[in-house]
């Protein structure tokens, strides 16, 4: 009955998509606003049951299964935060600009956000490392990981740019590293050092130049010329975040929740294009 009110109560819940171009209204139907409630709860829930502190959450906000991706965004989950109750704390994109911020959101808010499904999945570290993490947020050390310049395809190894991942990625690389006062450069050589993978998805020509002169929060001038007009896009995707973390953390434990879609998936475009990232309720986007 609760669920059923929150979704009632909040059916007339609006927020823009397509960040990057001009923002639209869409508002979120009653069964989707409960759906990603229930998610909600539900991830709360798995993360008390495990005793969490600190995880890293991702989310399903864009069908990316043309590039072999399931998940579109990752943020940390906080348990001690100074508001007292559990919170998302993430990178965002403002909608139709090509620059970011950091938010801390209530867990309702990360999921109401038009998802391709109503999935999540959680990877909680170790109690050690969730340790090191947590002092990095609590110190608000994090902040200087990040890059206001936002780009949807930012170059893993470049500082010119970031996207949401890559933050979470390279806060996260902070706290583990030995120098834990040094900046995003330091954190992209720990993590080389440390065989971090990105994501490579394939990008024509054409579509290329089109994301360029369309969106203001996608470029693709910081990556190497060599790969980029051969169509190889590094990323660093939630999926790359996730099995870094549970890799260079043995650990680690891995938790896959869902909830039924309350509606249709649409049809994918015909043509490949960088993935357009997902509004966020209060006009920032991941």
């Amino acid at each position: 009955m609760l669920r059923t009110a929150l979704a009632i109560a909040l059916a007339l819940f609006t927020f823009a998509a397509h960040a990057g171009q001009a923002c639209t209204e869409k508002r979120l139907a009653p069964d989707e606003v409960r759906a990603a409630l229930t998610l909600a709860l539900d991830v709360e829930q798995a993360l008390d049951r495990a005793d969490a502190h600190v995880a890293i959450v991702a989310r399903a906000g864009r069908d990316l299964t043309r590039y072999g991706l399931r998940y579109s965004h990752v943020a940390f989950a906080w348990r001690d935060h100074p508001r007292g109750a559990w919170t998302m704390v993430e990178e965002l994109n403002a909608c139709g600009t090509a620059t970011s911020a950091l938010f801390d959101d209530g867990f309702g808010d990360f999921f109401l956000d038009d998802m391709f499904a109503y999935e999540a999945a959680i990877v909680v570290p170790s109690p050690a490392v969730q340790r090191r993490i947590g002092a990095l947020l609590a110190a608000r050390a994090a902040g200087r990981l990040h890059e206001p310049r936002y780009n949807l395809v930012a170059y893993p190894w470049s500082t010119r740019y970031q996207n949401s991942n890559q933050w979470v990625l390279e806060a996260t690389a902070a706290a583990l590293a030995e120098h834990e006062t040094g900046g995003r450069a330091e954190a992209q050589a720990w993590l080389r050092a440390q065989r971090f993978r990105p994501a490579t998805i394939h990008v024509f020509a054409l579509e290329r130049l089109g994301g360029e002169l369309t969106r203001a929060n996608v470029a693709f001038d910081d990556h190497p010329l060599d790969r980029r007009m051969a169509g190889a896009i590094d990323v660093v995707s939630a999926e790359s975040v996730l099995a870094f973390v549970r890799r260079i953390d043995p650990g680690a434990t891995t938790i896959v929740l869902s909830v039924g879609r309350p509606m249709a998936v649409p049809s994918a475009p015909a043509y490949d294009a960088p993935p357009p990232a997902r509004q966020h309720p209060q006009g920032r986007t991941s």
